[in-house]
C-alpha cells in the first residue's frame, strides 16, 4: 500500500471538500432561489434523484441543512440553511459577481439584484473590511499562520461531470460553477495564485495524480483561465476574477474548519497594511451587504426574492 502523501493545511481545500462539486453547488444555487422541498430540487437543478438525495443527504451531514418534518400524512420533509449555509454568502455573491461579468448570458437565468437599503439595482463584489478598496490578488501578501501544519492529501472520489438534464432552466453559476464545482481545478488555480507556476511545482503543492493535473491544466488554458508561456501557468484577467472567491472559500473555512490554534494562512492587504477580512459592498451606496440585504428579480419573469 501506498504511503499517503501530505500538503500544508489549507482553508480552501476544507471547504471544497464540502462545495467543490458541481450537484452540490447546483442544489445551494436552487436554495437561495426559494427550493425547499426534494421533489423542487430535483426540477430546479435537472440532477438524477440519487444524485439530490446523496448530495442532500450530505449537506445535512455536513451542518449546511436540516431536514424539518412540514407534513405528518404522509411524512414529507423540507431542507432549511443554518448559519453554516448562510456563511456560504459571500461566497455566492462572489461567485455570482463573476458569473455576470464573465459567463455567457444566453439561454440562462437572468436576474438582477437590488439592495434593499439604497434601492438601487447593484452587483455587490468583495472589499478590504478596513479600507474599503477592491480586493485584488496583486495587492495580498500571505504568511504561515498558527494553525499551519500537514493534512493528508485525500481526494473524494466523484465523478467529473454530472450535468443537469434540463436544458430549459441553466443554473445561475453556470460557467464559474464548472470550474469550483470541480475540486481539482481549484486547487491548480489557488496554486497559480501563490506563485506556483510550474507544472511540477503545482503538482508538489496538491499531490495531485500527474494525468488528472495534466488533463486540468489544459482545459484552464482551453477556458481562458490560464495560460501557459515558457513552461510556466500564468493567470488571465478572467482567472484572476476568481480571486474573490478564493479568498471567501478560504475565510468560510478558516471560521468552521480551521484548527483551534487558528487560520494555517495569514493574508495582508498591501494598501492598508491591515490583516485582509474581506466583506462584500453595495457599489452604489457603499454599504456592507449581508443575508437579507438583496432582493433579486428575474428580468425574464415577474417574480422577486430575498437574497
Amino acid at each position: 500500500m501506498a504511503s499517503p502523501k501530505y500538503i500544508k493545511t489549507c482553508s480552501i481545500w476544507r471547504s471544497l471538500e464540502i462545495v467543490g462539486d458541481k450537484p452540490s453547488l447546483l442544489l445551494l444555487e436552487s436554495y437561495w432561489l426559494g427550493t425547499r422541498r426534494f421533489s423542487a430540487f430535483q426540477k430546479q437543478t435537472g440532477l438524477l434523484k440519487t444524485v439530490v438525495s446523496d448530495r442532500l443527504g450530505k449537506l445535512v451531514a455536513a451542518g449546511c441543512f436540516e431536514k424539518v418534518l412540514y407534513s405528518e400524512r404522509p411524512k414529507r420533509f423540507e431542507y432549511r440553511g443554518t448559519q453554516k449555509f448562510y456563511d456560504l454568502y459571500p461566497i455566492a455573491l462572489s461567485m455570482l459577481h463573476w458569473e455576470q461579468k464573465w459567463g455567457a448570458t444566453d439561454g440562462k437565468i437572468q436576474l438582477s439584484l437590488v439592495h434593499k437599503n439604497c434601492g438601487q439595482t447593484t452587483q455587490p463584489h468583495a472589499v478590504c473590511g478596513d479600507c474599503k478598496i477592491e480586493v485584488d490578488a496583486r495587492d495580498v501578501s500571505w504568511s504561515e499562520g498558527p494553525g499551519v501544519g500537514l493534512m493528508p492529501a485525500e481526494y473524494s472520489r466523484r465523478r467529473r461531470k454530472e450535468t443537469p438534464v434540463n436544458a430549459k432552466k441553466t443554473p445561475l453559476f453556470d460557467e464559474i460553477a464548472d470550474l469550483i464545482g470541480d475540486r481539482w481545478s481549484t486547487l491548480i488555480m489557488r496554486s497559480v495564485f501563490t506563485n506556483l507556476n510550474s507544472y511540477q511545482d503545482i503538482c508538489e503543492d496538491t499531490a495531485m495524480a500527474t494525468n488528472v493535473l495534466a488533463e486540468r491544466l489544459t482545459r484552464l488554458c482551453a477556458t481562458g483561465f490560464l495560460q501557459k508561456k515558457d513552461a510556466t501557468y500564468r493567470l488571465t484577467e478572467k482567472g484572476r476574477d476568481i480571486y474573490p472567491i478564493l479568498l471567501a472559500l478560504m475565510e468560510w473555512g478558516d471560521k468552521w474548519y480551521a484548527d483551534p490554534e487558528g487560520p494555517p494562512l495569514i493574508l495582508t492587504h498591501k494598501p492598508c497594511g491591515n490583516a485582509l477580512k474581506s466583506a462584500i459592498i453595495c457599489p452604489q451606496c457603499g454599504e456592507n451587504v449581508t443575508k437579507g440585504d438583496i432582493r433579486f428579480e428575474f428580468t425574464q419573469q415577474t417574480e422577486t426574492a430575498d437574497l
